[in-house]
């Protein structure tokens, strides 16, 4: 049975509808991306050396990872910590 004309229900739906094709598109845009990926990775494997000779960067490739996600954390920290401390508060204020 169909809502009735003045509900959320009937409102979301008339949403859905105005916007049936944008949404169709996205999804085919990001399905033939993954598609893509997925071949570009597998084509991948059989050039060159194949995956073998990535083996000597996965060290640097794994250190800039953690290095990235420690200096994200401590940044991370450093801005609850200001705002914790009043260090925010005090930044726009115009007393000396």
């Amino acid at each position: 049975m169909p809502a009735p004309e003045g509900s959320a229900g009937s409102s979301i739906l008339s949403g859905l509808r105005r916007h049936a094709v944008l949404l169709v598109l996205t999804f085919l845009g990001l399905a033939g991306f993954a598609a893509f990926v997925v071949w570009a990775f597998l084509a991948t494997a059989h050039t060159g050396g194949g995956w073998a000779s990535l083996l000597p960067i996965w060290p640097y490739v794994l250190g800039g990872v953690i290095v990235t996600g420690a200096l994200t954390g401590v940044l991370m920290w450093l801005a609850f910590y200001s705002s914790r401390h009043g260090y925010d508060d005090r930044a726009g204020s115009e007393e000396p």
